[in-house]
């Protein structure tokens, strides 16, 4: 199957409200995160779906509809490779993995990142160096950014969390929201995997993590926990 012949299929699945919706959503506007982000107007589990009956599709196929100027399409190419990937062996997901670096500009959204870093990149550094993350957790791209923290979902669901803590610390100055949220989320993963590791880097950092961060990481602590977090009032000792 061709990238031609997916975007067709694509396209036969649009609709206008959905898209009108997403763009929306997504924050397409002049100066907003996705500013100029084109949408077909097609829900997730539909995409979801579609992927499977295409999982053969060629790796060359799915780069140019990874390159597509419609979010559904980038989507779309990078279910594909998380599918084939899975299922790779050591050769295909190097390739796999050299394909997603050499096209990480069209990993250009929220959803985008979080439904491949970690399923890519993650599960690909696990017995390697794993320096790359500390670079794209500097870049200027925002998304290389969230891509770097949420890579570390994997080794968190492994009970590895020393890069998550690493690179938490690195982006505690970062200026976007949207990492933010990201980071948080990890700290959060890590918590309910192991208490004492989170509460460990909260007692040092909490006062300095932006709201957004800490309101995130501190979700599922207690009520009690949570308001001390938030007022300052914790004990940094102990």
């Amino acid at each position: 199957m061709t990238s031609q012949e997916i975007s067709e299929m694509l396209r036969s699945l649009a609709d206008p409200s959905i898209a009108e919706h997403s763009q929306r959503f997504f924050k397409t506007g002049k100066g907003e995160y996705g500013e100029g982000d084109q949408f077909l107007g097609i829900r997730v589990p539909v995409l979801r779906t579609q992927a499977k009956k295409y999982k053969n599709t060629p790796l060359e196929e799915i780069q140019s509809l990874l390159r597509s100027a419609f979010h559904e399409a980038r989507l779309f190419a990078l279910l594909l490779l998380v599918q084939k990937f899975a299922k790779a062996d050591k050769d295909e997901r190097e390739k796999i993995y050299q394909l997603y670096l050499s096209n990480i500009s069209c990993v250009n959204n929220w959803d985008l990142v979080d439904s491949s870093a970690h399923q890519i990149l993650g599960v690909y550094l696990e017995d390697k160096d794993r320096h790359l993350l500390y670079e794209l957790s500097k870049s200027d791209n925002l998304w290389a950014r969230r891509i770097a923290i949420m890579s570390t979902f994997y080794f968190i669901k492994k009970d590895e969390f020393d890069d998550a803590i690493a690179l938490s610390k690195q982006l505690l100055i970062d200026k976007e929201d949207l990492i933010h949220k990201a980071v948080g989320w990890m700290l959060r993963e890590i918590g309910k995997r192991n208490l004492e590791t989170l509460e460990s880097f909260l007692k040092v950092h909490a006062k300095e993590m932006p709201r957004t961060m800490l309101r995130y990481a501190i979700e599922k602590l207690p009520e009690a926990k949570r308001k001390d977090y938030l007022s300052g009032s914790f004990s940094s000792a102990g």
